[in-house]
C-alpha cells in the first residue's frame, strides 16, 4: 500500500526534527568538551608547567615556594580548585609539554614575544623587566657596550628573548658570539659566571636583583632592548577562550586588592639602592659563627613552630649570634632583651643563649598573636617583627597615621612608609605613643628579610639537584656539525 503524501511530509519532519536535535547535542557536547576552563573545574584540578628558580618555583624545607608558585596557587584557589606544579628542565620542555597537553598553563618567567605569539597565547602580563648584560667585576674589565663584549665568553638559556636579543645585536657586531644551552636555568647561569666559567650572562631585571646580594661582586654592563613583560601561556586554541578571560578577572582582581603588589614585592626584595656592607659581614658571620648555634636555634624553632632560618634571622639582627651581646640601652643576649621583658618572659640568664632564644621566640609569638585579625600573612609577620622592635603601641600609631593618609593600615608596604613619620612632629604629638624612630624599625625589618633569604637561598642552592647535562650544548660548534653529518 503506498504512503500517502501526507505521511511522507510527516516521517520527513520527524528525521529532520531527530537530525537537529542530534547535532545540537552533539555541538553541545563539543562545546564542553573543548572548553578548558570547564574541565579544570570539573577535574578540580589547575595543572602548571614551570621551572625551577629562586623567582618560578622551588622546594623550600619540602615545601613549595617561589613567585609564580604563589602567584598560580593564588589562580587556582580563584578558582576553587586543586594545584598541581609540573617542574621540567629548560623552555624546550615548556613549550613542548603545552603542545602534548601535559598542563593547562606554563607560569614559567615567560617573556611575550612576537614569535611566541605566533603559537602561544598568553594572559595578562603581571610583571614588566628590563634584560641586562652581566659580568663579574672581578673576572673581567668593565663593560658597558656590546663592542665590550666581543671575545667574550657569553652563555644564555636557549629559547629565551635573550637570544633574540642576541641576534639583534649581532646585525650590528657580526663578530658577537655567544652559546645557548637548553639544560640550565638562571642559577646556574650566575653560578658560572662567579665561578669564572663565563665572562658574561643576560638575566631578566627581577631576578637579577632577587639575586643581587649572593653575588656582590656582579656589576650589570648594561640594559638591552625594550622592557619585557612576563605572563602566562598557553596552546592557542579556542578552548582557552573562557580561560583567558577568567585569568583577566583574577588579575583584575589582585591588582585592585594589593595582592600582586604584596608578592612581587615579598619576592624582589634586593633593589638598586640596597648595599653590601651588611651582606658582607653576613656571609662572613653565615660560615664562621652560625655553625656554633644553628643547633640550638633549630630546636628552639622546632619548640615554637618556627622557620629556623626565620629564628636565624631575627637573632642576627639582634646580636650578630653572639650569647654576650649588650647595646648601651642595656638590652643583652641573643635575641637583645631587656629587663622587664626578660622578667615577663620568665628568662633568669638573659646570657644563656637557649633561654634567650626561647624568650625571644616566645615574645615574637605573642606579637604575633595579638595583631589584629585583619593583617593576614605574610604581612603579619613583617608586623610582628617591627612590633619586635619598636612595640605594639608605635606600631598601632603607625597604621592609624597610614589609614589617614589612605593607604591600608592591614598591608605592610603601606604602613612601612609611613612609619617614618612618627620622628615628624606633625604626626607624632597628636598620636597615642608619641615619639618614636619608626624608620629603624622599617629597616630592622627589612634587614631580617633579607637575610632570611640569604638563608633560603643558601639552602636552595646546596641542596638543588643540577638536571642532566645535554652534552651537545657544550661541545665546539665544529664537532657538533662532525656529529651532525654522521
Amino acid at each position: 500500500m503506498p504512503t500517502s503524501p501526507k505521511t511522507l511530509r510527516f516521517i520527513a519532519l520527524w528525521l529532520f526534527a531527530g537530525c537537529f536535535v542530534l547535532i545540537a547535542a552533539l555541538l553541545s557536547s563539543s562545546e564542553d568538551t573543548s572548553d578548558n576552563l570547564k574541565r579544570i573545574r570539573d577535574e578540580g584540578v589547575l595543572r602548571v608547567l614551570t621551572r625551577n628558580g629562586s623567582t618560578i618555583y622551588y622546594q623550600s624545607q619540602g615545601e613549595p615556594a617561589g613567585f609564580e608558585y604563589q602567584l598560580a596557587l593564588a589562580f587556582a584557589n580563584h578558582l576553587n580548585v586543586n594545584l598541581e606544579m609540573i617542574p621540567v628542565v629548560g623552555l624546550d620542555e615548556v613549550f613542548s609539554g603545552l603542545d602534548n597537553n601535559r598542563a593547562d598553563i606554563a607560569a614559567a618567567g615567560l617573556s611575550i614575544t612576537p614569535a611566541r605569539q605566533e603559537t602561544l597565547l598568553f594572559g595578562p602580563s603581571y610583571i614588566s623587566v628590563k634584560q641586562y648584560f652581566v659580568y663579574n667585576r672581578d673576572a673581567n674589565d668593565a663593560m658597558s657596550s656590546a663592542a665590550d663584549l666581543i671575545g667574550k665568553q657569553i652563555r644564555v638559556i636557549s629559547n629565551t628573548a635573550h637570544v633574540e636579543q642576541l641576534k639583534s645585536l649581532q646585525e650590528e657586531y657580526p663578530e658577537l658570539s655567544w652559546a645557548e644551552s637548553r639544560d640550565l636555568e638562571t642559577i646556574d647561569l650566575l653560578e658560572q659566571l662567579a665561578d669564572g666559567q663565563i665572562d658574561a650572562t643576560i638575566v631578566n631585571s627581577n631576578e637579577y636583583y632577587a639575586n643581587r646580594a649572593f653575588y656582590p661582586n656582579f656589576r650589570i654592563a648594561f640594559s638591552a632592548g625594550k622592557p619585557r613583560k612576563l605572563a602566562w601561556a598557553m596552546t592557542a586554541t579556542p578552548a582557552n577562550a573562557s580561560l583567558i578571560k577568567e585569568m583577566a578577572t583574577f588579575f583584575r582582581k589582585i591588582n585592585d586588592n594589593g595582592k600582586l603588589a604584596r608578592l612581587i614585592e615579598r619576592n624582589f626584595t634586593f633593589n638598586e639602592r640596597r648595599t653590601f656592607i651588611n651582606t658582607h659581614t653576613f656571609l662572613k658571620m653565615k660560615k664562621g659563627r652560625l655553625p656554633e648555634v644553628k643547633g640550638i636555634i633549630e630546636q628552639v624553632a622546632i619548640e615554637y613552630d618556627l622557620d629556623w632560618r626565620f629564628l636565624a634571622a631575627i637573632s642576627y639582627q639582634e646580636s650578630h649570634w653572639d650569647a654576650t651581646a649588650r647595646s648601651p640601652t642595656g638590652v643583652r643576649g641573643m635575641m637583645m632583651l631587656t629587663r622587664s621583658t626578660a622578667r615577663e618572659l620568665q628568662v633568669d640568664n638573659r646570657l644563656d643563649p637557649m633561654q634567650s632564644l626561647r624568650g625571644g621566640a616566645r615574645y615574637y609569638k605573642k606579637l604575633y598573636s595579638r595583631l589584629p585579625s585583619g593583617i593576614e600573612s605574610p604581612d603579619r609577620s613583617w608586623f610582628a617583627l617591627a612590633a619586635y622592635n619598636i612595640g605594639l603601641g608605635h606600631l598601632e600609631d603607625a597604621r592609624v597615621i597610614t589609614e589617614q593618609r589612605g593607604g591600608n593600615p592591614n598591608l605592610w608596604n603601606d604602613v612601612r612608609e609611613n612609619l617614618p613619620l612618627l620622628r615628624q612632629q606633625k604626626w607624632y604629638t597628636p598620636s597615642k605613643y608619641g615619639y618614636a624612630r619608626g624608620d629603624e624599625a622599617a629597616l630592622y625589618v627589612r634587614n631580617i628579610r633579607d637575610y632570611y633569604s640569604l638563608l633560603t637561598w643558601d639552602e636552595l642552592n646546596r641542596y638543588r639537584v643540577p638536571p642532566p647535562r645535554i652534552v651537545s650544548d657544550y661541545l665546539p660548534a665544529e664537532l657538533n656539525r662532525a656529529f651532525d653529518g654522521l
